[in-house]
């Protein structure tokens, strides 16, 4: 069996199954899931917070909610990795808003963040999380620099549609053009076998 970057409608399917189960208050598949999914989650938050316990508490705060909403999953909207993810997102913003008010944003050291959390040390899991990072980062690499730069002031830092505007002194409705002519980029490249 190969090693593959991108999911198989079998894969897709198992995790549709974990949700099932979790909302059925199954605590295995919820564990499933998130042996799958935390160290993901986990750089996916550091990446914005950069702040190693803040990271930590969205990893809680998205399977916290997933054991609580694993019913509220529709598998015709979005897979099950796009819905942790949008969770994921929203955990982060909520933070990074909380932060910013009360200023009390601390930053954590490249050492933190190498030395993430690891539940398990399964040399597999480390090759295809090796094999996400690089297929997102190639994605990534093929949207022009401009680009690039609103979608990682959007969902890194948190910015408004309003404040990239205001930070790149370009008009809203290109800002909101760019991001979403790059997210139907970014999901047709990610999404292609």
């Amino acid at each position: 069996m190969s090693l593959s970057t991108s999911k198989t409608n079998q894969q897709i399917l198992e995790e549709a199954f974990l949700l099932v189960r979790i909302s059925q208050q199954d605590e295995s598949a919820l564990g499933k899931l998130y042996d799958r999914y935390a160290r993901i989650i986990y750089a996916f938050a550091f990446k914005s917070l950069e702040n190693v316990e803040e990271s930590e508490e969205i990893v809680i705060d998205v399977f916290a909610q997933v054991w609580r909403t694993a019913n509220s999953y529709d598998p015709e909207k979005s897979r099950v990795d796009t819905w942790l993810f949008m969770i994921a997102r929203s955990r982060i913003l909520d933070r990074l808003r909380n932060l910013q008010r009360s200023s009390k944003k601390q930053t954590a050291s490249r050492e933190a963040y190498l030395q993430s959390p690891n539940t398990s040390p399964d040399p597999i899991e480390d090759v295809v999380i090796s094999e996400r990072r690089s297929v997102v980062l190639a994605a990534l690499e093929q949207l022009t620099p401009k680009n690039r730069q609103i979608l990682e002031l959007a969902y890194y830092k948190g910015l408004s549609h309003q404040q990239i505007s205001q930070v790149l002194n370009l008009p809203l409705g290109t800002v909101k053009s760019c991001i979403r002519l790059s997210l139907n980029k970014l999901r047709a490249t990610l999404e292609k076998p």
